[in-house]
């Protein structure tokens, strides 16, 4: 770990990690006192009991928003790519209206909000009033808004209700002894033969919270676990689903387009087999025993199109 990075190349590396603009105003204390604002809400997060974990929750992810104001404002804008394109993957995997979506952790709503334009039947949520409906502008007649942990989704919505049931980065911030019960929560709400479509940040490319800023090998601040294909699959079988295969991307398709591969049930194996390949690669990289020649590994991999920054899943019930 390395945490004597300062001056101007801990500022770059800060903008860089969360896509700030190079003219945003950011000084390296603003950085340091969100390091260690970080750090004690890990503790506090941590440190909480199934009883309090909601208030507790709560309660912490409004002070960072509100505190650290500049997650909210700044975060993501250097980010120029338009959701038609930032979306693609998620629109393809799954497929045409109507259908019904729900959204744990909407952050600041740019993914729910393409998808009710898409013309999807749309509810967001998210665990704080500081994110989600605060940052959109407009209403749209596709899309609701609501709270809750994240966790117990089926105490706030109703059995077999929705279609689909999406997150982007939000497994990560769940305390890791509420997994299971956030698939569970999950698998009620979906209808049958429904499908939980979600990317979280992979252990092997990371750490992705605030500690990569500063050089650390694992994650420090609000990412509480990040995890491997193997641990979210055991799991994921584990709670009741049918089965679990990996989102084939748009790239993906093209390619497999080219050779003629174009029906759902063959992008569907396409999908098994690639994340049966991923499991076979995790394997491999805890035999390399440093942190960097392991992240050099990765690299390669992924330059290679064969491993990503995120795992990317859909479990089917």
């Amino acid at each position: 770990m390395v945490d004597s990075i300062r001056g101007d190349e801990l500022i770059a590396r800060y903008k860089k990690n969360y896509a700030i603009p190079a003219q945003a105003k950011i000084t390296e204390q603003m950085i340091l006192d969100h390091w260690e604002f970080e750090k004690q809400l890990r503790r506090e997060l941590l440190e909480s009991t199934p009883e309090t974990r909601w208030e507790v929750f709560e309660r912490c992810y409004t002070r960072l928003y509100r505190e650290i104001e500049w997650m909210n404002r700044l975060v993501g804008q250097s980010n120029t790519i338009l959701p038609a394109e930032r979306y693609k993957t998620w629109v393809e995997t799954i497929g045409s209206p109507p259908q019904k979506i729900y959204e744990i952790g909407s952050g600041t709503g740019s993914m729910i909000v393409y998808l009710a334009e898409c013309g999807f039947e749309c509810k967001a949520t998210e665990i704080t009033r500081e994110r989600g409906e605060k940052h959109v502008t407009f209403s749209h007649p596709g899309l609701s808004w609501g709270i809750s942990d994240g966790v117990h989704i089926d105490l706030v919505e109703p059995p077999e209700t929705y279609d689909v049931v999406v997150s982007s980065h939000v497994i990560e911030h769940l305390h890791p002894a509420d997994l299971a019960a956030h698939l569970r929560g999950v698998y009620i709400i979906l209808s049958k033969n429904g499908r939980y479509i979600f990317d979280t940040p992979h252990c092997y490319t990371g750490p992705h919270d605030i500690s990569r800023v500063f050089k650390w090998d694992k994650p420090e601040g609000i990412h509480l676990k990040e995890y491997t294909y193997h641990e979210l699959t055991e799991v994921i079988k584990n709670t009741g689903y049918r089965s679990v295969y990996h989102p084939v991307t748009h790239k993906y398709r093209r390619l497999l387009s080219y050779i003629g591969i174009n029906k759902q049930e063959q992008i569907r194996a396409f999908g098994i087999f690639y994340l049966n390949l991923m499991l076979v690669v995790e394997k491999i990289l805890p035999v390399i025993p440093h942190h960097t020649l392991r992240n050099l590994f990765v690299n390669v991999l992924k330059k290679l199109l064969i491993f990503r920054d995120n795992i990317f899943l859909v479990a089917q019930k």
